[in-house]
């Protein structure tokens, strides 16, 4: 581009500072102007307590990366959105499906783009399975993600707030992949809910879904796994079988690995939401997001111990 896009990023927490921020600084599309977080701030860069304070300051922004919890998300968008800037939304791109389909009409409105910035589908394996599994016939495909909420979310209580989805939270990342690189689109038949006695959202999680085809779809979600992470697709075809291990940094097909390069998923993400800009574009897809949603709505649910951080 040939002027850098100047941006704010709202909400500064571990997310932020691990990916987003190296992102940012690392695209020679976008310069980091500003932040806004009541209690963190970014060294060297204009802080402001509150996004209004900041778009009030800065008027110079263009655009805004929303990476606050989601429970906010869609007021600081509407915010963002009626000042005329463009949006990226971390994931889950909101609280409930209905507010994201209400900010992709607002953002229609105002002529800015919004970006749902599913991270996990710019894994380095994902394009690549999806066009290997474009004309496949599937017999079974079987999903785990399970790891340790006190290392990815240490003292957090948002996530186990309304909105915060507990296990989903990392569970709706491998959702956002199989959306993708899944041919047919599928369904919720069944899942079951195990919940802390002592909070609101899960902490694991078991679904099954059917395509129209009757495919057998299952995922597993835990995190109670411990220190060693499990993030793999893995899906049997009626030609081979293909896996994706380290949340699609790894691609095997029959047991053969292949070269995929660097994991460079929020640079791609910046990459994306840079062209979205230049061509006036939008991206919302909300599915994984409604996968999440139904499952609150017909999963059986079961009290565990509770949790404690």
């Amino acid at each position: 581009m040939k002027d850098r896009i100047k941006i704010g990023l709202v909400g500064v927490g571990k997310i932020a500072r691990d990916q987003h921020i190296p992102a940012i600084d690392g695209h020679p599309g976008f310069e980091l102007i500003a932040c806004a977080d009541p209690n963190a701030r970014i060294a060297g860069i204009a802080h402001y307590q509150s996004l209004e304070a900041m778009l009030d300051a800065e008027p110079d922004l263009a655009a805004v990366s929303l990476c606050a919890p989601p429970q906010v998300r869609f007021s600081q968008a509407c915010v963002a959105l009626a000042a005329g800037k463009h949006v990226l939304l971390e994931k889950p791109p909101g609280a409930s499906v209905a507010e994201v389909a209400v900010l992709a009409e607002v953002a229609r409105e105002r002529a800015c783009s919004l970006f749902t910035s599913w991270h996990s589908r710019h894994a380095p394996g994902v394009k690549s399975a999806r066009a290997w599994l474009a004309n496949k016939e599937l017999v079974t495909v079987m999903v785990r993600w399970k790891e340790d909420v006190r290392l990815w979310h240490p003292g957090q209580d948002w996530i186990w707030q309304p909105g915060g989805l507990g296990v989903f939270d990392p569970g709706i990342n491998a959702l956002s992949i199989v959306t993708r690189i899944l041919p047919r689109p599928f369904f919720l038949k069944a899942a079951d809910l195990y919940t802390p006695s002592n909070k609101h959202n899960p902490i694991a999680a078991n679904l099954d879904f059917r395509d129209d085809r009757s495919t057998p779809i299952r995922a597993e979600f835990d995190w109670r796994h411990g220190d060693e992470e499990i993030w793999e697709v893995e899906v049997t075809t009626t030609v081979g079988v293909l896996r994706l291990a380290q949340g699609g940094k790894h691609l095997q097909i029959d047991g053969k690995s292949w070269d995929l390069g660097e994991e460079r998923e929020y640079s791609s993400l910046y990459e994306r939401f840079a062209e979205l800009i230049s061509d006036g574009a939008s991206e919302v897809d909300f599915s994984p997001l409604q996968h999440v949603a139904d499952a609150m709505l017909l999963g059986t649910r079961y009290s565990t111990a509770p949790f404690f951080h």
